[in-house]
């Protein structure tokens, strides 16, 4: 199996030691970039089984941060592991037996691998979920925070505080102290440098009005930053000066302050003054302090990072990140910092100007549509041919993703407008669609009226240029099916058409007119012709082939092409007809059934059609074209169907229902053979809800591929409700493929090379049994101290030689007596 699709923003992202890596946490593994390439270099796996939560990384000394590169991670899988990332190696695990939600360890900058001081024992704050106690229960504390020894691999005994969800946890960078939000108050403890009992701890809280969301320390002074759900920021000083200071003269002395002499300080807390600062209109995400104290970063669902001024509480903006934001990284170098958006990316800014040097990109994220609008929307489409994943996007584009390669390959924008994250939905990408060869696609996009006035639906095609997935727009047409919504759009394999179905009971067939051989002086688009015929109370017309089912008007709710592409089949609610493509002639109606019909597909090359209906009454239905009649059905919940085109298989994603004791989300794929209604294979998977399937042409990277007998093998790809995805090859049981050139594009010194070969490179392939270059003649120059110096300095000649070429070259040369 080949994972990919990982979520690259589940939890913040990390530095390593030298600013040279970013740690990022991708499902169940850690995958670690480049950050001067944006390439990924390697990745941390094998050690969890679920969802990493936190990644800390351990400081280095400087004599040894060349060579040295330690972490730790958490997962939800209740382990604790230490790692090697250098290699990577998996060195060490601590079983802790409870989902980790996050974890920070206080005290690991003050004994930096590689320097003189004494090692002393690291102590691992972690918040975990408490499953024992059931989730309906009110008022139940499911969230803990525990501390873990991990020198020693075991638990602190006691309990730091209870809460009723696992919290996000903070700490300051001197590892003094450690915080979290609960509700409309922070919650700090300051943390002994030293070993200690978990008594030994004191706390302090600080209340608020409103719930807060993020809240970060200052580095140097005793300055914590809140933020909460109106997207206001406050800034406590001095805090914990009564309780951490120790001293109880000065701590009774602060307990007769008044409110005048403690400016917005609440409840008599224990800090000197609390200022408030808002500029955002949402919640705030992310609070970060630069690493010299002297500006505060702040950013939320606008997708702005709000840099302010400690001092003066001036600011200045970095605006149109396209995305909310979620997290806000410092890097060990001052030059550098990522912002983690909630689209899958992440950019790398300079500092302090912010600009964008590189972006990693995962797989587009789901996002909601209007309400009423999700069943009319498609929620990706495939190029199989090249083994890519057409997703929409919420900012308007369609998003080109590598399934082989797991990467970004190119963005389409679809509609020009400037995307706001904070604005009502009144635009989206209903549907995708690509042709077999990718070389055409098509897409509707849909504006929602405002008070019953301005919608608008457009039908867009677009060419495929020189390079894949780099398409432009073709041709426009609005309201291709009057005031009705499309429901389908599929392209005739071979040719350049298309067609469209709609709710309002009529289809259009588009052809471009480069296929038609109409006069060349006509602009290239995709034409509509005025000719039409009544054949049997069906009214339709050539080119825009228009067809209606006048005497029923029953809505087009599916539409698909055959392999060969001589079918046309169109769901007209409860029956699928079949037209002929070329001469417009409806040849056959089959099937009756009691919900309407939401997908069709051809099975390959076979006289089979496949059919999903929905409703009250779900349905799989397997028609034969050539006896006009259902050849065997399931009474089945589907959400979605593909087909091979090489055989005459086909595979179903079903969910599964709360009666059979497994949650809604999870689901099964059933490979069928279309002769046969016992399913081939079956697979159980998990968030099928929006899910999808694809069969893909095995990529020649894969090393163990099993084909059947005569005919192409090919792989099966499930993307689930959340975009990630696996492939995998339905005909081999053990599922075991490995892709033997998944590699990184990095430099040699990103790739973990040490050594000679981290100052030199690789030492040269020396072989005396290849071929000799035959060495070329060449003619001395006359003037050789033009071109003696050139070229770089480790190439050049030994100084003695250079001397005395060059010596020789400024000496006049006497004339022969021939002469």
């Amino acid at each position: 199996m080949i994972p990919g699709g990982q979520s690259l923003v589940s939890s913040p992202p990390v530095f390593s030691h030298d600013g040279k890596k970013l740690l990022v946490c991708t499902g169940c593994t850690i995958s670690i970039f480049s950050t001067s390439t944006g390439m990924k270099i390697t990745e941390l796996e094998g050690g969890h089984t679920d969802r990493v939560t936190s990644v800390v990384v351990v400081p280095v000394a400087a004599p040894s941060s060349k060579f040295i590169s330690y972490c730790w991670t958490s997962s939800i899988d209740g382990t604790i592991c230490y790692w090697d990332f250098s290699v990577p190696e998996l060195i060490k695990k601590v079983k802790v037996q409870l989902p980790i939600h996050s974890m920070v360890i206080p005290n690991i900058s003050c004994t930096p691998i590689g320097s003189c001081e004494k090692t002393s024992n690291h102590y691992a704050f972690i918040s975990v979920e408490d499953l024992t106690i059931s989730a309906d229960e009110k008022k139940a504390f499911r969230g803990q925070i525990q501390i873990y020894n991990l020198t020693k691999s075991r638990r602190v005994r006691g309990l730091l505080a209870e809460t009723r969800k696992p919290e996000l946890l903070s700490v300051s960078k001197n590892g003094e102290f450690l915080g979290i939000t609960n509700k409309r108050k922070l919650d700090i403890w300051k943390i002994p440098s030293s070993d200690f009992r978990i008594d030994e701890i004191k706390k302090i809280k600080l209340h608020h009005t409103k719930k807060l969301t993020a809240f970060a320390f200052h580095p140097k002074l005793r300055m914590v930053a809140g933020g909460d759900v109106t997207g206001r920021i406050l800034i406590w000083i001095g805090f914990g000066r009564r309780k951490f200071s120790g001293d109880s003269q000065a701590t009774n002395k602060k307990k007769n302050l008044t409110d005048e002499e403690k400016p917005g300080v609440r409840n008599n807390d224990d800090a000197d003054s609390c200022s408030t600062w808002h500029w955002h209109p949402s919640e705030i995400k992310f609070l970060s302090f630069s690493s010299d104290g002297a500006y505060l970063y702040s950013g939320g669902k606008e997708g702005v990072i709000v840099v302010w001024q400690i001092d003066t509480g001036k600011k200045k903006f970095k605006p149109r990140l396209g995305s909310p934001l979620l997290y806000f990284t410092e890097s060990p170098d001052p030059s550098l910092s990522c912002v983690t958006c909630a689209d899958n990316h992440i950019h790398l800014l300079k500092m302090p100007t912010m600009e964008i040097t590189k972006s990693i990109a995962g797989i587009k994220l789901p996002f909601s549509y209007p309400v009423g609008h999700k069943s009319l929307c498609t929620q990706v489409a495939y190029d199989e041919t090249a083994g890519l994943i057409a997703v929409p996007t919420e900012d308007y584009c369609v998003q080109f993703f590598s399934l082989f390669d797991n990467h970004e390959v190119s963005q389409v924008q679809v509609c020009k407008r400037n995307f706001q994250p904070v604005d009502d939905v009144t635009l989206y990408v209903a549907l995708v669609a690509v042709s077999l060869d990718g070389s055409l696609m098509g897409t509707v996009d849909v504006k929602i009226p405002e008070d019953g006035l301005g919608g608008l639906v457009s039908l867009k095609f677009w060419m495929r240029g020189s390079r894949i997935a780099e398409y432009s727009l073709s041709t426009v047409i609005y309201e291709p099916h009057s005031d009705a919504e499309i429901s389908s759009l599929a392209f005739r394999p071979g040719h350049c058409m298309a067609v469209t179905s709609s709710f309002g009971g009529d289809f259009k067939i588009w052809i471009h007119n480069l296929d038609i051989k109409l006069n060349d002086q006509l602009p290239e688009n995709w034409l509509a012709m005025p000719i039409c015929w009544f054949i049997q109370g069906l009214v339709m017309s050539c080119c825009c082939r228009f067809t209606r089912f006048g005497h029923q008007g029953r809505p087009m709710t599916a539409a698909a092409f055959s392999a060969d592409g001589s079918v046309l089949a169109i769901a007209a609610e409860f029956v699928v007809t079949l037209w002929d493509p070329d001469s417009n002639v409806l040849v056959a109606v089959i099937g009756d059934t009691h919900s309407p019909i939401t997908s069709l597909s051809f099975i390959g090359n076979s006289e089979y059609l496949v059919s999903l209906t929905g409703g009250s009454t779900p349905q799989l239905a397997v028609l034969s074209t050539s006896k006009l009649r259902l050849s065997w059905s399931y009474k089945l919940v589907a959400e979605a169907l593909s087909s091979s085109r090489d055989t005459s298989q086909f595979a179903v994603l079903v969910l599964l229902n709360s009666q059979c004791g497994i949650e809604k989300e999870n689901g099964v794929i059933l490979l069928f053979d279309v002769e046969d209604p016992v399913p081939v294979a079956t697979w159980m998977v998990k968030k099928a809800k929006g899910g999808s399937l694809a069969f893909l042409p095995a990529n020649p990277s894969f090393d163990e591929i099993k084909a059947m007998d005569g005919e192409k093998p090919s792989l099966l790809v499930y993307v689930n409700g959340d975009h990630e995805y696996i492939i995998f090859d339905p005909h081999n049981m053990d599922n075991r493929i490995g892709k033997s050139s998944r590699t990184s594009q990095i430099a040699l010194e990103e790739a973990g090379m040490f050594g000679y070969a981290s100052i030199y490179g690789d030492l040269s392939n020396l072989n005396p049994k290849q071929d000799q270059v035959p060495e070329i003649t060449f003619a001395p120059s006359e003037r050789p101290w033009e071109t003696i110096f050139n070229g770089s300095s480790h190439v050049l000649p030994p100084l003695t030689k250079l001397c005395s070429t060059f010596l020789a070259s400024l000496i006049e040369k006497k004339p022969s007596m021939n002469e």
